[in-house]
């Protein structure tokens, strides 16, 4: 094993978006297939959980920090095959960021995966939600994956069916199997494509920085309600968006607890003004359902995940 892979007691605060939360006991950053699946191999030796971290942006990590491994994929290659006059596959490591992958794949004349501009993350991460855009969904570009399991540190070449994928959701759930790289199916482009796509992309997140904060926050913090869980229709049609909501209490850019605050922007979307801890943040999402349970009797439950907290923190 790289002696070096393991690293004790790392902080986690600057390694998630809201900046908030406590240690890692066990750190490690793996850079090769051969890497991540050693760091697998020490949390069974010293029968520590493991929690596998890409950009942060959709994590809420306790103050108390995690009791056990946190992996941070740094598997970052790149790579892409021409499959006929249309078509290409690119291939791109756990680690990558998607604006990366997206900056590549213009760079080397591939479209398609622009529309996810602007949203952090890595790719790892990506294909674990299953990210989403509008009427876009990563699973639609998604062709063949690397995946270890972590019982055997086996690794396997797996296709998209594999994945079963739904709205934020994939097998990689069950956090039983875990990303190397991915395959993506896209389309080959003439310089003047190219130039669409760009200025595509620059119009996607000109919409999404007016329209969402860029920092400190997890983005959406609740997610969508289930139809099962919807009781209220407009002209006839259920309304399972939360925002909607949270806005009807007025919540946005008004409710807090000390930093922690819902974004002036979005009522779905709390963000930390300056000192905020997590307990706060989990006090300001607890007000936040409550609020809306006593007036649309619905309970919005967290798209965010929660991570090193020894109970669940919020109300279900």
């Amino acid at each position: 094993m790289n002696i070096n892979l393991i690293e004790n007691n790392i902080s986690l605060a600057d390694k998630n978006w809201f900046k908030t939360g406590g240690s890692a006991r066990y750190f490690a950053q793996p850079r090769t297939q051969q890497e991540f699946q050693q760091a697998l191999q020490f949390t069974h030796e010293h029968n520590v959980a493991i929690f596998v971290l890409g950009s942060g942006a959709n994590i809420l990590i306790s103050d108390e920090g995690f009791d056990g491994l946190v992996i941070r994929p740094a598997l970052n290659e790149l790579s892409y095959t021409i499959i006929d006059e249309n078509n290409a596959f690119v291939t791109a490591g756990a680690g990558v960021t998607m604006d990366q992958l997206i900056e590549y794949c213009l760079s080397h004349q591939l479209g398609g995966l622009e529309e996810f501009s602007g949203i952090p993350g890595t790719v790892g991460g990506s294909v674990y939600i299953n990210l989403h855009y509008f009427q876009f969904l990563l699973s639609q570009f998604l062709v063949t994956a690397t995946v270890i399991d972590s019982a055997n540190n086996s690794v396997h070449t797996v296709d998209n069916a594999w994945f079963n994928f739904g709205y934020d959701y994939s097998t990689l759930h069950a956090e039983t199997y875990y990303l190397i790289d991915a395959t993506f199916k896209v389309k080959r482009l003439f310089p003047l494509d190219v130039a669409f796509a760009r200025g595509r992309r620059t119009e996607i997140m000109r919409h999404r920085f007016n329209r969402y904060p860029t920092s400190h926050t997890c983005g959406s913090f609740f997610r969508n309600f289930l139809p099962a869980e919807i009781v209220h229709e407009k002209t006839g049609v259920k309304l399972p968006y939360v925002a909607y909501y949270l806005d009807k209490i007025g919540v946005k850019g008004s409710l807090r607890i000390g930093d922690a605050a819902v974004s002036h922007q979005h009522a779905n979307m709390i963000v930390n003004k300056g000192s905020a801890t997590s307990t706060q943040i989990i006090e300001l999402a607890q007000k936040m359902q409550d609020l809306v349970h006593n007036e649309f009797n619905l309970l919005p439950q967290p798209e965010c995940r929660l991570i090193g907290f020894k109970e669940y923190p919020l109300k279900k």
